[in-house]
């Protein structure tokens, strides 16, 4: 019983820290001392839950024969909820120094909704069944439609509208029947090593074309994780705040989007069966295609903000192409992209937050000569875009590296050219920005100076995408027990 409740703690406690933010409307000591505290405490329920072995359950509700909500503990669902709780800690920190920075309105209301969006995706990573990640990826959207329309003007109001017709439609009208079939013909959504397909195929319930079309359906439905040509809410959503940005692109959201394909290949399909009926072979043409069509439109961008939607449109496909190769060293290298994605864009995202903080500026046209006056900010702009380069020494260039390995091994030179291409891009429009906000500057640029609690979170999570780099072994381990 007590092991089955450290289960729920991490869902618990921020939880409950939103509630208690809410409560306290206008006390905005209090308030920000629960923004600060709740990550620290969720973090330490979740190492705890290290102690406990895989396969410990909770159930809440039973609908069904094996249709639950229930929350168990395997490796890719506790080490996304790490990577959550981690960044949560340095989001909150960052979070607060903005919104005051910028005197934002209803912020009880910002950070209520920020809170429970984290909730609700460190719910899905313990999610133990199909049924219980839907449930939990919908309320996800839901939860942060407010956050995107913050701001409440025309433009935010047309960006929620895209946000969730896309995201809600594809996920009814695509995720929720292939969810369905699949409980029909398995009788069974819970996530097992191997997957639950293996008896339906055995006696020809599905064939080889049943478990290519349903498992499109999956991939198009989790809009989430941006492939083309469902990606247009990203870009979109960029009118949100800077925190909320980072929410989107590291924490929750778009991690939520490609956690949830990798756990319907690996546990709801099987890596066996996809080999055996060839069933991923379109989707690594389609990952391709968006990692260098995403590229080269980032490669076009002068607004900063948008350069980094696309730019993550295209490393989540990363992700997708690794697991989608069915290869243990790409698999390995998706999860560990996984982590390494999410340390560099949310430095990257802060980056942009301080430099428009400071300056007001959002373009890079802008930017030249910036970084003689905001040094650690472009020093930290610089760890994020090298390690989404994929150069050594950051996070990026592991997760690269055995995505790569994964494509030698079996000679897969349209991933090997898709990477090699993508690289190339990637320099092209992350090293000029470094380069021009290191060179001669404008003389009549006014620089404001920014929160400390801004510039420390930006610290932090650059020194992390180092330390991915440095101490690869237990993110390598993780992915393997996964497999």
């Amino acid at each position: 019983m007590i092991k089955i409740s450290l289960l729920f703690l991490p869902i618990l406690i921020p939880f409950i820290a939103s509630i208690i933010i809410k409560a306290l409307g206008g006390n905005k000591k209090l308030r920000e001392l629960t923004i600060i505290v709740a990550p620290f405490v969720t973090l330490l329920s979740v190492i705890k839950l290290y102690s406990l072995d895989y396969g410990v359950k909770l159930v809440l509700f039973e609908i069904m024969p094996n249709l639950e909500i229930a929350f168990s503990i395997e490796p890719l669902g506790l080490l996304f909820a790490t990577i959550i709780s981690v960044l949560w800690i340095i989001a909150s920190l960052y979070s607060i120094g903005y919104m005051n920075a910028h005197k934002e309105p209803r912020q009880d209301n910002f950070f209520f909704f920020f809170t429970i969006a984290i909730t609700i995706a460190i719910a899905t990573s313990l999610a133990d069944n199909l049924f219980t990640l839907f449930i939990f990826y919908e309320l996800l959207t839901i939860s942060t439609y407010p956050l995107v329309t913050h701001k409440a003007d025309p433009e935010s109001k047309k960006s929620g509208r895209i946000y969730l017709i896309i995201l809600l439609g594809s996920s009814l009208l695509l995720f929720l029947p292939a969810l369905i079939y699949t409980y029909y013909l398995t009788n069974d959504l819970t996530f097992i090593s191997g997957g639950i397909f293996t008896d339906a195929y055995a006696n020809g319930d599905i064939g080889n074309l049943g478990i290519g079309l349903l498992l499109a359906l999956f991939i198009f439905g989790v809009a989430k994780a941006a492939i083309m040509p469902l990606h247009s809410w990203l870009p979109a959503a960029m009118v949100a705040p800077t925190p909320v940005s980072a929410l989107l692109h590291a924490v929750a959201v778009v991690k939520v989007g490609v956690f949830t394909i990798i756990k319907i290949i690996i546990y709801i399909f099987g890596t066996e069966l996809l080999f055996k009926t060839s069933s991923t072979e379109w989707l690594i043409y389609l990952s391709g295609f968006t990692i260098i069509t995403a590229s080269i439109i980032a490669l076009k961008q002068d607004n900063l903000k948008r350069l980094l939607a696309y730019s993550t449109i295209s490393q989540l496909s990363y992700i997708i192409i690794g697991v989608a190769m069915i290869n243990s060293s790409a698999i390995v290298g998706s999860i560990l992209h996984l982590t390494a994605h999410a340390t560099s864009k949310i430095t990257l995202f802060f980056a942009a937050g301080i430099i428009y903080t400071s300056t007001g500026f959002t373009r890079i046209s802008q930017m030249r000569g910036i970084g003689h006056k905001m040094k650690l900010t472009m020093i930290c702009f610089t760890v994020g875009s090298l390690s989404m380069i994929g150069i050594p020494m950051f996070g990026g260039f592991v997760s690269k590296w055995y995505i790569v390995s994964g494509a030698l091994s079996i000679s897969n030179w349209f991933v090997i050219s898709v990477i090699t291409i993508s690289t190339l891009l990637n320099t092209a429009y992350f090293i000029p920005i470094i380069y021009k906000s290191f060179s001669q500057g404008q003389s009549a640029v006014s620089y404001k100076k920014v929160p400390n609690s801004m510039l420390l979170a930006t610290i932090a999570s650059a020194c992390l995408t180092v330390i991915i780099f440095l101490f690869p072994e237990f993110f390598i381990e993780v992915a393997k027990n996964v497999i």
